[in-house]
């Protein structure tokens, strides 16, 4: 029994594998069926603007609308600045992780119904529902420590998964009212959150401290406790612990941090690819026999800075969408200022696309093309699954981040009155 198998029988280790067998796609929830009188739409957090630009899911992605996503921007700052403890984290992650700008929203996803848009705001340590209708804030959770990061909502729709950076943990709420269901564990600086398709379990990668200028190789030590922790979706109990550092090493490849960011599922989730700090590629992972198996380096852009302590939060590339037939991947070469789309089963890449420091990647609706926020130049921009090309570039809000798929009632363009 691998040692990262933690307190888990071999029974219950073969049924956890299960998870990872050829599954259905998830779907959206029942409520968001056609012909319910919800549209498909894609938001955009802009992070430092604190708004989220709504735009068309496919073709032109055309503005729908934009969202206030800081409507208690008064009061949040009047509680924090009357407490010493939070203005010290509000100031710092200002200058750390947010380059000097607040950071007013990081991850969305909407309710089932499409009446509601749940954001996670990482200087106000908090999640929040708003209307979509009225502009107005539903439920408020102040996640434990301070500061909420990314998110990850469950293939039923009903409940969210919320990173809270500084306490090592990650907080279920139920997406309707923001009641915590649950929470659980996990490594140093919680990150990147996953549902499996089924929705039995949920993946957390935590990636550690990101913040300091100690980014030499054999100072990686600093970095803190970076490890992949598996639970059940119901009962929060963690069922596997994944040290990549183990399976970096055994791989021959003692040099890559072990810092897992952004991630994507093959299809069946046999396969898991993701990117780690520093590092201008993505490695793939072998679920069932838990083991690296293969690695893709991509080109460095000789114009940008070769030193590791000016990329931020130790990112190199961030951000990865794969097509919904498995066949492609999506990177945002976020410090080399491209994205460029990678056959998975040759592991060939496509056109370098020319974008300002892409942050994410995602799918559009139709799922022909993978949409990247291209933060350094305040717009987002589709690419071709098929052909790697660029289709169309539209102007959002500053500094745009997250983008995902959600819902909003048809006809919907914003909140009345703003």
């Amino acid at each position: 029994m691998l040692r990262t198998v933690r307190n888990l029988g071999l029974l219950a280790a073969a049924t956890l594998l299960t998870a990872f067998t050829p599954a259905p796609a998830a779907t959206a929830p029942a409520a968001t069926a056609p012909g319910d009188g919800l549209r498909e739409v894609l938001f955009v957090g802009n992070n430092w603007e604190g708004t989220a630009d709504v735009l068309a899911s496919t073709g032109d992605l055309a503005k729908v609308g934009r969202i206030d996503v800081v409507p208690d921007k008064a009061e949040r700052l009047r509680e924090i600045y009357l407490n010493p403890v939070k203005l010290a984290f509000f100031l710092g992650i200002r200058e750390s992780a947010g380059e000097g700008h607040d950071q007013f929203v990081d991850d969305m996803f909407t309710t089932p119904d499409g009446s509601a848009v749940v954001v996670s705001r990482p200087s106000f340590a908090d999640v929040v529902s708003i209307d979509v209708t009225t502009g107005r804030v539903n439920w408020r959770f102040p996640v434990s420590g301070y500061r909420s990061d990314h998110m990850a909502v469950s293939p039923d729709g009903t409940r969210v998964a919320v990173s809270a950076s500084t306490s090592n943990t990650v907080h279920v709420l139920d997406i309707t009212t923001g009641r915590q269901v649950g929470s659980f564990g996990t490594g140093d600086k919680p990150h990147e959150n996953t549902f499996t398709r089924d929705g039995r379990f949920l993946w957390n990668s935590s990636i550690g401290e990101v913040n300091t200028a100690l980014d030499a190789p054999w100072l990686d030590w600093t970095k803190g406790d970076r490890k992949i922790t598996v639970v059940d979706a119901q009962t929060f109990r963690t069922v596997r612990v994944i040290d990549m550092r183990e399976r970096l090493d055994a791989f021959g490849r003692r040099d890559l941090s072990d810092a897992v960011r952004p991630v994507s599922f093959s299809p069946d989730e046999s396969k898991l690819y993701f990117q780690v700090s520093f590092f201008n590629g993505f490695l793939e992972y072998d679920v069932p026999s838990d083991r690296i198996t293969r690695l893709k380096t991509l080109p460095m852009n000789p114009a940008t800075s070769t030193d590791r302590t000016t990329w931020v939060n130790d990112s190199r590339h961030h951000g990865m969408s794969m097509s919904p037939d498995g066949a492609k991947l999506c990177i945002a070469g976020t410090m080399d200022d491209y994205a460029t789309v990678v056959d998975r089963a040759t592991l060939a890449e496509g056109p370098l696309v020319p974008a300002a420091k892409p942050y994410w990647a995602t799918v559009s609706g139709d799922g022909s093309a993978c949409v990247i926020s291209e933060s350094g130049a305040d717009r987002v921009t589709a690419i071709d699954f098929a052909t790697g090309a660029k289709r169309v570039s539209v102007p959002v809000g500053d500094h745009p981040q997250r983008v995902r798929l959600g819902h909003v009632p048809t006809g919907w363009t914003g909140p009345a009155g703003r």
